[in-house]
């Protein structure tokens, strides 16, 4: 019986019913989306990183696996040292430099010694270095900026030609000739991270551990270490900032939840008034409209859990390069929980207001 009588009332006012699961599906929206961006971000970083074909990363004194590198703090010299090493087929350096968008950096590489790491760029468009000043750029960056091979670009206050457009998942969006960026930052011979391959899997820990005996003051770790790390977890700011918005959901369900439930009350003084002199208990009326509250929820939920898909095709169609999204399902029962939890806060005010009229008041009410 309650469950019908919750039914009626939101098929009476469907209006009302739709604008409110709305206003709670933007809540749910906003946190499923961010973490879909933390998370997208950080499996495109883990991507790209394992594209490198690389087995060990070797990291400036006082770096973490967590911090970015735009310096060049590593002599070149070391390069030499690690190929030397029992196991090591291959090392090769980059440098790192921000070209001073969100989240965007170049990368400086020796191309022919990447591409032997590596397996070589999957060229779209265009082909390798060919002057000083050219550039190769991803295929989303390509898209983000709107460029194509042989447009010239401004970045670093200096213009580039685009000589190749690239197939993604290889370490960055943007790369550029080793010696031509470390010219430039004024670093010549000088590396941001060294990355070395070995001959054979089973020989990765040995190689590391040699290499952390003869280099006590570097972080040296295996590429997939590194890659297994990265998560939103062990990214304080990121998880804190996850914490927040959801803190922000609750209060905006709650507001949402608390306003049409109140609103509802008042429509529906006459309503109470006529069930409390049938003799509706204190509970049935505040659990009519706690159900009421929890359906919204759900609602609100399922609109959030839609338009989080909306949000990542906007993304990736507008800013693929900056802004990676993963669909998170296994965020859809928290979103839910979030939503159910300041929906009920929201409905316990006008739900006890509504169970304590009095009967006589409420059938006088006009």
């Amino acid at each position: 019986m309650i469950q019908k009588l919750v039914w009626e009332n939101i098929k009476h006012r469907p209006l009302r019913t739709f604008l409110s699961a709305l206003l709670i599906g933007v809540p749910v929206t906003l946190v499923l989306t961010l973490v879909g961006m933390g998370r997208g971000m950080i499996d495109e970083s883990q991507r790209r990183a394992r594209g490198v074909g690389a087995d060990i990363v070797i990291r400036p004194k006082g770096s973490t696996i967590l911090a970015g590198v735009t310096d060049a703090p590593i002599p070149e010299g070391m390069i030499g040292f690690v190929e030397k090493q029992p196991h090591v087929t291959l090392a090769t350096g980059i440098v790192i430099n921000s070209i001073g968008g969100f989240l965007s950096s170049a990368a400086g590489i020796d191309l022919p010694k990447f591409n032997r790491m590596s397996g070589g760029f999957r060229y779209l468009q265009g082909g390798p270095f060919q002057q000083p000043d050219d550039i190769l750029v991803d295929e989303f960056y390509a898209q983000e900026k709107k460029i194509r091979a042989g447009d010239t670009v401004d970045l670093m206050n200096r213009k580039w030609r685009v000589c190749g457009v690239v197939e993604a998942g290889k370490l960055n969006r943007v790369f550029v000739d080793l010696r031509r960026l470390q010219d430039l930052k004024g670093n010549p011979g000088r590396l941001s991270q060294i990355y070395a391959k070995v001959d054979a899997p089973e020989n990765i820990g040995a190689v590391i551990a040699g290499l952390k005996r003869q280099l006590p003051d570097y972080p040296i770790f295996s590429m997939e270490e590194s890659a297994s790390l990265l998560t939103v977890n062990s990214i304080p700011e990121l998880r804190t900032f996850i914490r927040v918005m959801i803190v922000i959901g609750v209060l905006i369900g709650f507001a949402v939840v608390c306003l049409s439930m109140y609103m509802a009350v008042l429509q529906r003084t006459r309503e109470i008034g006529i069930l409390k002199s049938l003799g509706a208990s204190r509970w049935f009326i505040l659990s009519i409209i706690l159900r009421e509250a929890v359906l919204l929820a759900i609602a609100g939920t399922l609109i959030g859990i839609a338009f989080s898909y909306g949000a990542k095709a906007l993304l990736e169609a507008f800013v693929p390069s900056s802004f990676k999204t993963a669909i998170v399902p296994d965020w859809w029962p928290n979103a839910l929980l979030i939503s159910v939890a300041g929906a009920v806060l929201g409905a316990l005010y006008p739900g006890v207001r509504a169970a304590n009229q009095d009967p006589i008041e409420a059938l006088a009410y006009e």
